[in-house]
């Protein structure tokens, strides 16, 4: 029998805890899943404030509210450029149970329409919670490119006030924007390509890229890129392929996750070590997760001596991170 709207609201409020758990479950699993297939994106969820669901029943006038409102948890895949959508929507086809995708990017009769093209996935939450009803708790997937969430977000606070409808000028001018997005991506993703020919510009991006991915389930502080990329350099001739190292790099995290953490926590960039001491940069950073994963292994930690001792990078970054790691180099 549906929920009132008074009852939607009340269960809402009570399932609240359940759902976020379930929500912050479902954004690493993406993380990872995406940073496994080597896919460059950024991964954000939230819960909708209750303020919110209460005030979208009464404006909607929905006669099932609980069942009705489906954004009730929402996260957000944003890919650097248009070419990635298609992979990032395989990838949370193959890790989450899809209820149904609206994907409006080839609608027929769109061509000569100014429209955000939407691309929203309702699917399943990870880890089994479900409602009092016994159905899975679900969440609402916007995968946009960057270019695209920055028009998204910029539109909606001026078109979509309730009760204020902007002037036709307006609307339109903010529309025409959508040309200048699809243009914008377009050479974002030429771009990509045309660095993807330079085999060493390639490896060490995807390198950076993989690792950046999983750090992030993390921390969410920000690091050097200018640091980064020379690390990486040094880092770069002690992997043997590059494409594969996604998956072992996951692995690894997988594997010591407990003690990934414990490490971040305690020489991390928030930790009393780091702020109170010079030292301990590279726990601080991405490829730390790849310097972690090298120290792991002697041949690979050997590897990992020389090409330090090739580089111009102080001896004291790579000897804090073995300290941390609990290993001689």
């Amino acid at each position: 029998m549906p929920l009132t709207a008074d009852e939607a609201f009340q269960r809402f409020t009570q399932e609240h805890p359940r759902i976020e758990s379930a929500l912050r479950a479902t954004e690493a699993h993406l993380q990872y899943a995406t940073a496994r297939q080597g896919i460059t994106c950024e991964v954000t969820s939230r819960v909708k404030e209750a303020s919110s669901f209460k005030n979208k029943i009464y404006r909607k006038g929905y006669t099932d509210p609980w069942k009705e409102i489906t954004d009730k948890a929402g996260v957000r895949v944003i890919v650097p450029h248009s070419g990635l959508l298609t992979p990032a929507l395989d990838v949370i086809k193959e890790c989450l149970d899809v209820v149904e995708v609206q994907d409006h990017r080839q609608t027929p009769g769109d061509e000569d329409r100014l429209r955000y093209p939407r691309l929203h996935i309702q699917a399943a939450m990870v880890g089994g919670e479900q409602d009092p009803d016994g159905t899975p708790y679900q969440c609402e997937i916007q995968l946009r490119t960057e270019a695209v969430d920055l028009w998204s977000r910029m539109s909606h606070k001026l078109l979509y006030k309730p009760g204020v409808t902007p002037p036709p000028d307006v609307r339109r001018s903010l529309y025409r924007l959508i040309a200048l997005v699809e243009l914008f991506d377009l050479e974002v993703e030429r771009g990509v390509e045309a660095m993807a020919q330079n085999p060493e510009l390639a490896r060490s991006n995807h390198l950076l890229n993989t690792a950046e991915q999983i750090y992030r389930t993390f921390t969410d502080h920000p690091y050097s890129t200018d640091l980064s990329h020379e690390v990486i350099d040094t880092l770069a001739p002690t992997i043997d392929d590059a494409a594969a190292y996604s998956e072992q790099l996951t692995q690894f995290t997988e594997r010591f996750r407990e003690r990934l953490e414990r490490a971040y926590a305690e020489y991390g960039p928030t930790s009393v070590l780091f702020l109170k001491h010079n030292r301990y940069l590279l726990a601080s950073q991405p490829e730390s997760l790849i310097i972690f994963e090298r120290l792991s292994h002697v041949r690979s930690r050997f590897d990992l001596h020389i090409a330090w001792k090739n580089s111009e990078l102080p001896d004291s970054m790579i000897t804090d991170m073995a300290q941390i790691w609990g290993v001689a180099l």
